[in-house]
């Protein structure tokens, strides 16, 4: 990114104040990238954690695979799912509270008896998918306001703080430059006006 400037102290005071701006601005976003970085990182484990605990009670109805064919899935279905939002290191992110579920009527006389487990068994198999859904939702979020965020610090880091300090080397440079040239000039008129007068004066 090529910063531009002119060679004037005007131009000098606008471009350190940029630089100032952005130095203060930078270990701010570095903490941030942290900590979505680290919450990236929790949300995944969470993810694994739910995955396991999903495959686990599946796995311990796989006996009961005879029953499930028996089993009328439409009995049951998602009410409603209650969520609230929590902001994460500058993130609006969706958190699950509860999800309602609405259970057909059926009669338990005429049902097997481990129908009312079944839906129970239901009820927990679906919250923990939905949890894994609000979560992957949340790794998602997370990780383009991560990836937003480093994109950022290596812009200041790499690019503008490097280009605005450049910048402002060569304006100090360039106004030193003058300033010696300005003096040295003064110098030389001075030592001519004197050698004339000098001049002058041994003509008197």
């Amino acid at each position: 990114m090529a910063i531009k400037f002119q060679y004037n102290k005007t131009s000098r005071q606008q471009l350190e104040k940029q630089l100032k701006i952005r130095e203060r601005a930078l270990p701010t976003l570095q903490n941030k990238e942290t900590a979505l970085r680290m919450e990236v990182k929790r949300a995944k484990n969470e993810i694994d954690e739910l995955e396991e605990e999903l495959e686990k009670q599946i796995r311990s109805y796989e006996k009961m695979v005879g029953m499930w064919l028996e089993f009328d899935a439409d009995l049951l279905r998602v009410k409603d799912v209650h969520f609230s939002k929590k902001k994460i290191a500058g993130v609006l992110i969706p958190i699950l509270d509860k999800v309602d579920f609405e259970t057909k009527p059926f009669s338990v006389f005429n049902r097997p008896k481990w129908y009312l487990d079944g839906v129970r068994t239901l009820e927990t198999l679906a919250e923990i998918g939905i949890r894994r859904d609000f979560h992957e939702l949340r790794i998602q979020r997370l990780d383009y306001a991560r990836k937003k965020t480093t994109q950022k610090v290596n812009l200041f880091e790499k690019v503008q703080i490097p280009g605005y300090q450049d910048a402002i080397l060569k304006i100090k440079r360039y106004l030193e430059d003058e300033e010696n040239l300005s003096k040295s000039s003064q110098k030389i008129m001075r030592a001519h006006i004197e050698k004339k007068k000098e001049e002058e004066d041994s003509v008197w």
